[in-house]
This record gives C-alpha cells, structure tokens and sequence, in this order.
C-alpha cells in the first residue's frame, strides 16, 4: 500500500515537467524551426509536382479526346467506304453473328428491312444455304443462281477468314473472324451464256449450210425428173404431185437455211409484185394440192411495182402458204391477196395470205418471228424468221392477226413505185 503522500486526487491534473535549463528550450524550439521549414518546403514541392501532374493528365486527356475523335472519325469514314461499296459486304464475329451487312448486300439478297443476326437467319431470307457455305473449309469463290422477278440472277460469294494478330487488340476488332464479299455476276453469267449459245449457233450454221449445199443440187435434179414424168402420160398423177410437192417443200427448207446463214447478196430491181406472187403461188400449188386445202390467188390490181428481189418474194409465199396449209385441215383454204394502198402519203403494195386453219394463240404471236421457235414442235422455226428477213431487206414489213379455230392472216407491205 502506498504512503498517502503519494497519492494524487484523480481531479488534480498532473504537474508540467520543469525544464531545467533555458538552453534546452532553444534547442527545441529551434529543432522545431528547422522541421517546421523542412515541412514547408516539402508542401511546396508536393505542390510543384502536383502542379506538373495536373498539366500532364490535361494533356494526356486532351491526347485522347482527340485519338477516341480521331477513331471515330475514322470508324465513320470506314464505314462510309464500306456502305458505299459496289459489292456486297458482310461480317461475323467469332460466335457467328452478323456485326455488319452493307446496303448494296441488303440489295443483292433482296432483304430490305428485315432483321439478321445470324447465318440461318440469312439462309432463311435470301434462299441461298450461306451455313453450307460457311462449313465449307476452301476460301474459293462459290457462284449460286437465285430466282427474280425478271429471272435468274447470278452472284458469286467469297469468303475470307480475318487474320487475327499476336498482340493485343481491341475488343470490338479482336472477335470479328470472317468477311464475305458478294458481287453480282448475272451480267457477266449471260454473256458466257450468249457466248456459248452463239459458237454452237455458228457451228450449226456451219454445219446446215453444209448440209443445205450438198442437198440443193440432188433437188434440182429431182425437180427436173419430176417435170420429165409429169410429160409421160402413163404416169400416175397424184404420185407425181405428192413428188413434186415434197420435192417444193425440201427445196424451202433448203433455201430457208441458206438465208437464215446470209448466203450470197440478193439482186434488186424494179419487178411486178402481182406477177412475181402469182409465180410464188403456182410453184406451192402442189403442196396445197396434196393436202387437199384450196389455194387461190385474187388480186385487186393488174400489176404492182416495186424494188425487189423475184426469188425472196417466192421464198416468202412458199413460206407463208406452207404455214398456213401445215395448220389448215383437209377442206379448208388459203387465200392470197394484192392490192395497192396509200398511207401517210406512202404508196404500198400489199399482199395478204389468209387461210381457215386453227388459229394461233395469243402467246404464241410474240414470238412467231424469233428463228427456232416453233408453236407445234415439227418444223425447224425458220421460215416466219426467214420472212421477216427477207421483208426487211426489201424495206417492208410484216405482221399477223389471228383467232383460234378461225384462221389466221399474214399482211406483207412493200413500199410501191
């Protein structure tokens, strides 16, 4: 237990320590100067530092507001090029989502406004199998043909896989792992097509003027030999016009693969229509003749000039009648007609083939005239497009107007002297 004069009452504060000396005051009141100077010192230069810092973060983020403007200015401008692209641009990331699609793509698969994410979405709304596609492992270009309005439609995709570099990138380049380039071929596709269509077009006009040449001069003898028996009274007449009738007809499919091929220069001169027509019928008679069809020439006019060649007119009419007969039953008949006319202050010479046959279809009309189109199937298709070339040359032309089941006529116009 403690002596009770040391003990000190718990509301009495305990004494200051007495400093001794005057000298050890100084000493740390001086000590005190020189912290207190150190201290300020620091601050000024945690000031100064701070100062320095403030100035180049500034400038830092001044350098990159300008670099994320710069970026985006970029990203605008390579957008702009990308949507500006003659060609069809589409990009997926690395989980096979369409990032971008460009509106000539847009144009190319039809889409318009609707929504793709991914590539069955596209399969589903442009019908081309761009999942097969992506499976495939080859980076070739792959052409695919599509159905349009106006036809088919050609493109051809490519595929290219993004080379993704070592380095770090950033987020929205370091997932992009595919670009498909698409570009419309049709243009291009129907030219092969044409290209080819017109060297197996060439070669068969090679090959029928051929043909056409070796079989000429058989016919012409076989004419000749017909006309000798025709003289022999003993001979059966009916066989000798279904002969010359053949004979008539071979020799027009013969003549009509010489002009279709532009064999030789036809001769023009002034020459009687009338006449000329009148000829043209006499030498198809035996063809109407062995299909039993009544063929009458009635013309309105004694003569009709024109500037013409005399064989190209006959190989019209032999045309036109044995048409008009071909599709003409037994009994019926095929009417040819001539007369002048003026229209606009043009003099014309007109000449009509009207026959009582079948008719021909409204769809069929448009193209009557095109070289290998043929409404039954049964002939070669040249002989209407033999016609318009020929009327051409003479600087005429020629047109149709038909009804089912009731007949069909031919109007040919001459420009008359």
């Amino acid at each position: 237990m403690l002596p009770s004069s040391h003990v000190v009452p718990i509301n009495q504060a305990p004494a200051a320590p007495r400093i001794n000396s005057p000298r050890l005051l100084a000493d740390a009141f001086s000590e005190f100067i020189s912290a207190s100077a150190l201290l300020e010192a620091s601050y000024r230069d945690l000031q100064t530092k701070v100062a320095h810092l403030s100035v180049e973060l500034a400038d830092r983020n001044a350098a990159l507001t300008r670099s994320l403007a710069e970026n985006d200015r970029m990203r605008a401008a390579l957008q702009q090029i990308i949507d500006s692209m003659p060609c069809g641009v589409l990009v997926l990331n690395t989980a096979e989502t369409i990032v971008m699609i460009n509106p000539e793509c847009r144009r190319l698969l039809a889409l318009g406004s609707i929504h793709v994410t991914t590539l069955r979405d596209l399969s589903a709304a442009s019908r081309i199998h761009f999942e097969a596609l992506a499976q495939a492992g080859d980076q070739r270009d792959t052409e695919v043909c599509i159905p349009a309005e106006t036809g088919k439609r050609w493109l051809e995709i490519g595929k290219r896989e993004l080379i993704c570099l070592p380095q770090k990138q950033e987020p929205a380049t370091a997932l992009l792992r595919s670009i498909w380039i698409l570009r419309d071929i049709t243009a291009s596709k129907q030219a092969e097509l044409e290209r080819e269509a017109a060297r197996r077009a060439t070669t068969l006009a090679e090959i029928s003027s051929i043909l056409a040449h070796e079989i000429r001069n058989p016919l012409a003898s076989l004419e000749l030999f017909a006309g000798l028996i025709a003289e022999d009274h003993g001979a059966n007449p009916q066989w000798i016009a279904h002969l010359r009738a053949g004979i008539r007809t071979l020799s027009g499919t013969v003549n009509n693969v010489l002009s279709m091929n532009g064999e030789g220069t036809p001769q023009f001169g002034e020459l009687d229509l009338v006449g000329c027509v009148r000829g043209g019928v006499e030498f198809v008679r035996p063809i109407a003749e062995q299909a039993s069809v009544a063929l009458a020439f009635e013309p309105d006019v004694a003569a009709l000039t024109i500037r013409g060649n005399e064989d190209g007119i006959r190989q019209i009419i032999l045309n036109l009648i044995c048409n008009a007969i071909r599709h003409t039953a037994a009994g019926g008949s095929v009417t040819v007609t001539a007369h002048g006319e003026t229209r606009a202050a043009k003099s014309l010479a007109v000449v009509e083939v009207q026959d009582t046959g079948c008719g021909i279809p409204d769809e069929q009309i448009g193209r009557l005239f095109e070289a290998g189109f043929s409404g039954t199937g049964e002939t070669p298709g040249l002989g209407l497009a033999v016609c318009k070339r020929l009327m051409a040359q003479h600087g005429g032309s020629i047109r149709v107007t038909s009804r089912l089941k009731e007949g069909s006529n031919f109007q040919l116009e001459f420009p008359a002297l």
